[in-house]
């Protein structure tokens, strides 16, 4: 049996974890209510941007834009997995992870070269471990991000499908439906089709414009915009994921914490309780041979 000593200091380390852990859930709520009033402030934009683009690409034809256009014979893919950069987050990155890297895994398995574009230090750890080629990499970023990130990131994606070096690029991202969940999303995003041309929200919605200047032109703006829309989502979605996770996970410990230092107590009082039974009966039997 433990010694009263031992016991008791780990009852103290534990009351330390647990002032951590809750430490940390304070911060990840705060951080998870910033990211939240982010997607909040973005979803009018973007709504609105995709119900226009749905209209104009309703009736698209591929050669309209090159983005546009399918190719019959596909040799890359690019995944663009978006991660964190810190742990501490439970199966979170994890469950991002595995989905990439079983969608690389089905892609060579058709014969396709995969290369990678990884936001977060955790996505780019994985991926690096399992010797996938990284084009390119952005790491200690999802912790204070804009616009402009997400931009460079898509005109890069853009740049690499017109020149030919991808034929198909595929989102890999953890989208936030509540505290509790988050669930890993993989998503076409080039090349656009007009079917495709929006994931769900891209629809027409059945108004009648006149467009300034042409619906070519127009596209030709719109749709590299629209991949940096979606990248851009793509990130702010697993960044509020991440924050949800975190405090989950940190919420956990923090019971974890308290259950731990109840069976500490419990078997402190009952170390304690023995060596109390013990000292007395060491006293009557000594009582009792001075008798």
């Amino acid at each position: 049996m433990a010694s009263l000593r031992d016991v008791k200091t780990k009852i103290g380390a534990i009351k330390k974890t647990k002032q951590i852990t809750k430490a940390m859930n304070m911060v990840a709520s705060a951080k998870l209510r910033n990211a939240q009033s982010r997607i909040e402030r973005f979803k009018p934009y973007a709504q609105k941007f995709f119900e226009m683009l749905g209209d104009l690409a309703a009736g698209a034809d591929e050669s309209v834009h090159p983005l546009l256009a399918k190719r019959e014979e596909k040799k890359t893919v690019g995944i663009v997995l978006v991660t964190s950069d810190r742990g501490l987050c439970g199966s979170f990155n994890v469950n991002l992870i595995k989905a990439a890297l079983k969608l690389a895994k089905e892609k060579q398995a058709q014969g396709l070269n995969v290369k990678f574009y990884c936001v977060g230090k955790k996505g780019r750890d994985a991926v690096r471990k399992a010797e996938y080629e990284i084009l390119v990499q952005y790491r200690d970023v999802m912790n204070s991000f804009d616009f402009t990130l997400a931009s460079k990131l898509g005109q890069e994606l853009i740049n690499s499908f017109l020149d030919t070096t991808l034929d198909e690029v595929i989102l890999v991202y953890g989208e936030f439906i509540s505290v509790g969940r988050q669930v890993p999303v993989v998503q076409n995003i080039l090349p656009i089709s007009g079917e495709q041309a929006g994931i769900a929200e891209v629809k027409s919605s059945g108004k009648e414009y006149i467009y300034e200047p042409s619906v070519e032109g127009l596209l030709a703006e719109l749709l590299p915009r629209f991949i940096k829309v979606q990248v851009y989502r793509g990130m702010l979605d697993t960044s509020c994921s991440e924050h949800a996770a975190r405090m989950s996970a940190m919420n956990n410990a923090t019971r974890a914490c308290d259950d731990m230092t109840n069976a500490l107590t419990l078997l402190y009082n009952k170390t304690r309780q023995a060596a109390i039974t013990r000292d007395l009966m060491d006293i009557v039997g000594a009582t009792e041979a001075l008798k």
